[in-house]
């Protein structure tokens, strides 16, 4: 029997999931196939209920779902209710257990890249369901993390329940003070919003931006442009799809052979 898997969220047409994920299958000779899932913003219960009909054994959740997730689930990780989100989901007979593995993959995308944040100014752009992900591991390596949202309240929330002592301040504000980071974390999905962010000149720190190909497009050449080192989600994303993998079929599959897949496809094709 072929196993059904998934990724779903708005927009979601974009997502490299079903490349990374059905090369593995490919790879481990496991009889499944992954496709993405368009739900719409409020839609997902009947969305969900209606892939359990379908035979889905599992999903990755992405935006603008991951909090709602949350609370739809019958059973939840422990990591997932800290976090206030969730990015993986199983379906099992008792309904759809969740967790979250954003947080494991941007710890490894943080140990591929060499990224040191103990004891330096790191500044967080975003307070949603990823972003809390990404200032849960800057808070526990020791970051001095500030943390910028059009929303100040929401930002506030997220230092609260994570990341405690972690300053806080408007986007309009944190990006005037850019300049003295060490390292910029972007999670606003800037790229499929139409919205804009421009970036002070750099004095050597790095700019990541957990979106890819054309999401982080214009973000990365406006910090290329302002001589920041530029990096992009493309190894988070490969991270939590290699752990998702990992739980649904026992199998840790090759990360760095999917990263260098997902990059030929994505130059291809920017």
């Amino acid at each position: 029997m072929t196993h059904l898997l998934g990724v779903v969220g708005d927009p979601v047409a974009h997502s490299l999931s079903p490349f990374i994920h059905n090369g593995w299958l490919r790879a481990h000779q496991i009889d499944a196939v992954y496709s993405a899932f368009e739900i719409k913003a409020g839609e997902l219960a009947p969305g969900l209920q209606s892939l359990a009909r379908q035979g889905v054994i599992g999903v990755n959740i992405t935006l603008p779902h991951k909090e709602e997730a949350l609370r739809l689930a019958s059973s939840v990780s422990d990591m997932a209710r800290r976090l206030g989100a969730v990015n993986f989901m199983v379906f099992r007979d008792t309904g759809w257990m969740a967790d979250n593995t954003d947080a494991p993959g941007f710890e490894l995308t943080l140990d591929y890249g060499e990224i040191e944040v103990k004891d330096r100014p790191v500044f967080l752009l975003g307070a949603g369901g990823s972003a809390r992900a990404v200032a849960s591991v800057l808070h526990s390596r020791g970051a001095r993390l500030t943390i910028c949202n059009r929303t100040v309240e929401r930002a506030e929330a997220l230092a609260h329940d994570l990341a405690p002592g972690a300053r806080v301040l408007s986007l309009e504000d944190g990006v005037k003070q850019l300049s003295s980071a060490a390292l910029v974390v972007n999670t606003l999905s800037l790229g499929h919003s139409g919205g804009k962010l421009e970036l002070p000149q750099s004095t050597g720190g790095i700019f990541y931006d957990i979106s890819y190909g054309k999401g982080a497009a214009a973000a990365l050449a406006e910090a290329k442009a302002k001589d920041w080192r530029a990096l992009d989600g493309l190894g988070m994303l490969v991270a939590q799809a290699a752990i998702s993998f990992q739980h649904w079929f026992g199998v840790l599959p090759d990360m760095a052979e999917a990263h260098d897949r997902c990059r030929k496809l994505v130059e291809a094709t920017s």
